[in-house]
């Protein structure tokens, strides 16, 4: 219908509403004769007319979309109809000798705002159920009867958002909301009843809408979501909804993430912000999975100066784009640079120019099997990568380096973890002889980064399975990157030169088990999706370990952060394998890697 056929078909009817509530509160009041002349009725009646339309278009009553009205659109009809019956009433005074009869308007006020909000409502009623019926709605349980939980119900009810999801009732723990009903929907239980509830309703969709929900208190959530045949989505985490809104078009599915059974780290804003807001910091790898995010973390506390250093021209590119477009206007100078850590003389010419008080150095290889084949290139960019970037760091006095390392350099069984052993080594070995504070930030498995297991279970998820494991008792620390991120930037603000801190990670997690939870919140079940065994790895371990038994300290530096105890290293052999390695065939080059590390243990071990 267009606007003008809708405009004159509302006129009409609310002048029919307007025209005859004076005339019916008359009677209602005075039933057997009226107390009011007819002259003063007839000019009460137009004065009422003409105000009503007055305040109609002021409050754009003619302009609201009804089939969607809410609270809104009843306040604006409130104050329309309240002030078209004052200003009526200010003219009945005028005209009836300085009377009003009170207890008349009184009862046409109510009149007029029930029959005009009762036409409007009423039209979006009819639209819901008669006009615009949707048969295949999901029957859908809230799980949260709060502020989140209250405002998916309402866009879903409102007619607003295209979505199929029909709210049956709430889920909620707290015992003052139980049998009570919370935006006219009932909340049915706990989230101990959730299986009972869904089979009882025949809940086709659940949603969790408790964003500021712990892990392990979220991970039992899901899992009794899980024993149900519902489909499971989330609202983002509390930090994640900055702009304090809550929206269906936030809905997402429940990620391995999510339900990790550990609260996040936290941050010391004050001892970062005075630490990075202001100078310049220089992160290698910019464009890998943790170099980006450890800049994403960065802009959120005001470098003067970002430099985003990496060999990959559009992974540099992605990052540079993406903080420009969220932090363009916060003054930082965000500067891409296309740099291989391998080139020494680059980046010696990067530190010398941009003079960073910061190294962040993300920049490696870290890919194990493929370690495992290409050794040279491993001992380039793991190995004289971080030579070159830790030497420019000492040469032009950066205050802080921090390398960013890995679990599989405690007793390596690989090439990469050998190698980045290794880089631990350089840095220790310049720390115990350089003004600059050089650390290691040593952390588990990365979900969701490059070449990590998450994206290549989702994939065999998505093509039907099977999903491949190694080996049903393999074991590995998990971490999320933004986790990991907050590690490396707190750990700068710790160092003191030589240290190699560690994440409280929790307990180890099988890879199977890691399997089977993604299956399930992908909507499948293991006899769906198979899993299968596919054998160890070369250079795999069955299970890491982040501190080695000699490197142990039990004292927290930092909530869940621990510092390992670290012994002067001498990095001869390192030095002379970096010289002589192109010389060296594949096996050779492995061996040696090899040998430097476990000679390295030896010598610790005879030492404790």
């Amino acid at each position: 219908m267009s606007y003008r056929k809708r405009l004159t078909l509302l006129i009409l009817l609310d002048s029919l509403i307007v025209g005859s509530a004076i005339f019916l509160a008359s009677w209602v009041v005075y039933p057997s004769r009226p107390h009011w002349s007819t002259r003063t009725i007839v000019i009460s009646a137009i004065a009422l007319l003409t105000f009503h339309f007055v305040f109609a278009f002021l409050f754009k009553l003619y302009q609201k979309v009804w089939s969607y009205a809410s609270i809104r659109e009843l306040q604006a009809i409130v104050y329309s109809v309240t002030l078209t019956n004052l200003a009526t009433a200010i003219v009945q005074f005028l005209v009836n000798d300085f009377t009003i009869y009170r207890r008349a308007m009184l009862v046409t006020w109510l009149i007029h705002i029930t029959l005009i909000g009762g036409s409007r409502f009423i039209w979006r009623v009819f639209r819901d159920h008669y006009i615009n019926p949707n048969p295949n709605q999901k029957r859908t349980l809230i799980v949260g009867a709060g502020d989140a939980g209250v405002m998916i119900v309402r866009q879903l009810t409102n007619g607003q958002t295209d979505t199929d999801l029909r709210p049956i009732g709430f889920i909620d723990d707290d015992p003052a909301k139980q049998k009570m009903h919370v935006y006219n929907l009932p909340v049915l239980g706990t989230t101990l009843d959730i299986e009972q509830i869904a089979e009882t309703q025949a809940i086709d969709h659940i949603v969790i809408a408790i964003p500021s929900l712990r892990n392990g208190e979220l991970a039992d959530i899901v899992t009794r979501c899980n024993e149900t045949d519902a489909k499971v989505q989330i609202l983002p985490k509390i930090e994640d909804l900055a702009t304090g809104k809550v929206s269906v078009q936030m809905l997402r599915s429940i990620d391995v993430e999510d339900v990790l059974g550990r609260p996040p780290v936290k941050l010391d804003i004050g001892s970062i912000s005075t630490y990075v807001t202001g100078n310049t910091v220089m992160v290698t790898g910019a464009g890998g999975s943790i170099g980006s995010e450890i800049c994403r973390q960065l802009m959120r506390f005001t470098p003067a100066r970002i430099l985003l250093v990496g060999h990959g021209e559009f992974s540099i590119y992605s990052i540079e784009k993406e903080l420009q477009k969220k932090y363009g206007k916060t003054g930082t100078e965000i500067i891409p640079i296309i740099a291989d850590v391998q080139d020494r003389d680059r980046i010696f010419n990067i530190v010398k120019q941009y003079q960073p008080w910061i190294i962040y150095h993300a920049a490696a290889h870290k890919h194990v099997p493929l370690m495992e084949h290409n050794p040279h290139e491993a001992i380039k960019n793991n190995v004289i990568g971080t030579k070159n970037v830790t030497e420019a760091a000492d040469a032009f006095n950066v205050h802080t380096f921090v390398l960013v390392s890995t679990d599989k350099a405690v007793n390596p069984t690989n090439v990469m973890g050998g190698t980045k052993r290794l880089a631990e080594m350089i840095v220790q070995d310049l720390a115990n002889r350089s003004k600059t504070k050089f650390v290691a930030v040593r952390f588990g498995n990365v979900l969701g980064s490059r070449g990590s297991v998450i994206p290549l279970f989702k994939e065999q998820i998505e093509e039907g399975g099977p999903v491949t494991v190694t080996h049903p008792e393999m074991t590995r620390y998990f971490m999320t990157i933004p986790e990991a991120t907050r590690l490396v930037i707190q750990a700068g603000t710790l160092a003191r030169g030589g240290e190699i801190f560690v994440l409280d990670m929790g307990e180890p997690v099988k890879i199977v088990d890691l399997a089977k939870n993604l299956i399930k919140l992908s909507g499948y079940s293991t006899d769906e999706i198979e899993i299968k065994f596919s054998g160890i790895r070369p250079g795999e371990k069955m299970y890491e370990e982040l501190l080695g038994e000699d490197e142990i300290d039990p004292e927290e530096v930092y909530e869940k952060i621990y510092i390992g105890r670290t012994d002067q290293v001498d990095i001869t052999e390192v030095l002379q394998l970096i010289d002589q390695f192109e010389q060296l065939d594949n096996i050779q080059v492995k061996n040696a890697i090899m040998d430097i590390v476990f000679a390295e243990q030896k010598i610790k071990s005879s030492i404790s």
